[in-house]
């Protein structure tokens, strides 16, 4: 099949429901601008992740990858005004644009950028007593999934839902024998999932803008 089909189809989708304001715009075009990476959900997914939040009736999100901002502002979007959304950044000069684009969002009161390794930051957190979490969403770099996804049950309550992007890598977890190590990482995570007695999960495939990838689906139980 054409794969220009997915993106039309996306496309209209978004269009319909998934349809980017001046601010989400605005923000694609700051990180542009700032040399970060293209790497950020879409808007349908951007819009997928909100509704989630609003079905899980989340009022404490953790968010694991910041970039821009730009899934930090369609999730903290989902929140009450007394919501809180943490979001962890690798990167000062992300974060710093991420900031800009969550303040013109008006979404600074809700939303705390941590900057750092995130294994730290999750830590800290830990620490701190920052859980549990309704949500948590993990996108960022793949060869430590599993262990985010360690922390991420740690911060976790039962019913908390985690999401976990880029888990299908246009089909390349099929091979056993790739040596990429963003494929091995979500490859190890897939099976640690699956293994895992403390949840209830699935993984959907996900076709579009984004071309083909996947999302894994978990509940706490």
């Amino acid at each position: 099949m054409d794969t220009s089909l997915f993106e039309s189809v996306d496309q209209y989708i978004g269009n319909l429901l998934g349809e980017e304001d001046a601010v989400l715009k605005g923000t694609l075009k700051s990180m542009k601008d700032a040399g970060i990476p293209g790497i950020n959900v879409s808007a349908n997914q951007g819009k997928f992740l909100q509704v989630l939040a609003r079905l899980c009736g989340a009022k404490k999100i953790l968010e694991i990858g910041t970039l821009g901002g730009y899934s930090t502002i369609w999730l903290a979007r989902a929140l009450p005004a007394d919501g809180q959304l943490i979001t962890l950044e690798l990167e000062q000069a992300y974060a710093d644009v991420a900031r800009q684009n969550i303040i013109k969002a008006g979404l600074d009161p809700i939303v705390d950028i941590k900057v750092g390794k995130a294994m730290d930051s999750l830590v800290v957190l830990d620490a701190e007593d920052e859980g549990p979490f309704d949500m948590i969403f993990i996108d960022a770099d793949k060869p430590p999934y599993t262990e985010y996804f360690e922390w991420a049950l740690k911060l976790s309550r039962p019913g908390t839902l985690i999401v976990a992007d880029n888990v299908v890598r246009e089909g390349k977890v099929l091979d056993d024998n790739c040596d990429d190590e963003r494929v091995r990482g979500v490859q190890r995570f897939n099976k640690a999932l699956a293994d895992n007695k403390q949840v209830t999960a699935t993984i959907i495939q996900t076709v579009g803008t984004k071309e083909h990838d996947g999302m894994a689906i978990v509940v706490v139980k």
